[in-house]
């Protein structure tokens, strides 16, 4: 029997080398979470932007949306979905709704901080979210796009959650 740790791990690793495989680096997501948190937490960061964004990544409710968006978006660029959901993810149908769904419920998990500063960064696709939203580039994004400013929001909370952790941090790094 594998131990919770070490599927935390694998789950971790996957999401991390999926993320890769898909353009996404984990300083693209903490470019997103230093422009959200700039006004808010004073000396913020790439290196406690990633801590808080790898808080969100080892977060079992966060780790599943995760994977089983991205594995979405794979098996839609590898056409093999059937026709209703495979002309659903080719074209980003606005009314699909679920990908916003899970992204919101993945934001969720850190409370009303993060659901709003998902709102706000999916609406203008900041840094690497405009780079993924963009249809031109024939890969399909429907999951990913959302759930990269779901996890940026998310680590906005825990660092709003945590401010004394993330002080100490702070105090660390001078």
């Amino acid at each position: 029997m594998v131990s919770y740790e070490e599927l935390d791990k694998q789950y971790y690793e996957h999401i991390i080398r999926n993320l890769k495989n898909r353009g996404v680096e984990l300083k693209d997501i903490a470019e997103i979470v230093m422009f959200l948190e700039k006004d808010y937490v004073k000396g913020l960061d790439e290196e406690i932007s990633i801590h808080a964004i790898n808080k969100v990544l080892h977060k079992r409710e966060a780790q599943n949306a995760i994977m089983t968006g991205i594995e979405l978006d794979i098996l839609a660029e590898k056409h093999l979905l059937s026709a209703p959901m495979q002309r659903i993810m080719e074209t980003d149908e606005s009314t699909y709704g679920i990908d916003e769904n899970m992204a919101i419920t993945l934001a969720s998990l850190y409370g009303s901080v993060s659901v709003t500063n998902y709102g706000y960064v999916d609406k203008l696709k900041h840094g690497i979210l405009g780079k993924l939203n963009d249809k031109s580039t024939g890969k399909i994004n429907v999951f990913l796009d959302d759930l990269v400013g779901a996890i940026a929001a998310g680590a906005c909370g825990w660092l709003a959650h945590n401010e004394h952790e993330v002080q100490e941090l702070l105090n660390q790094e001078k």
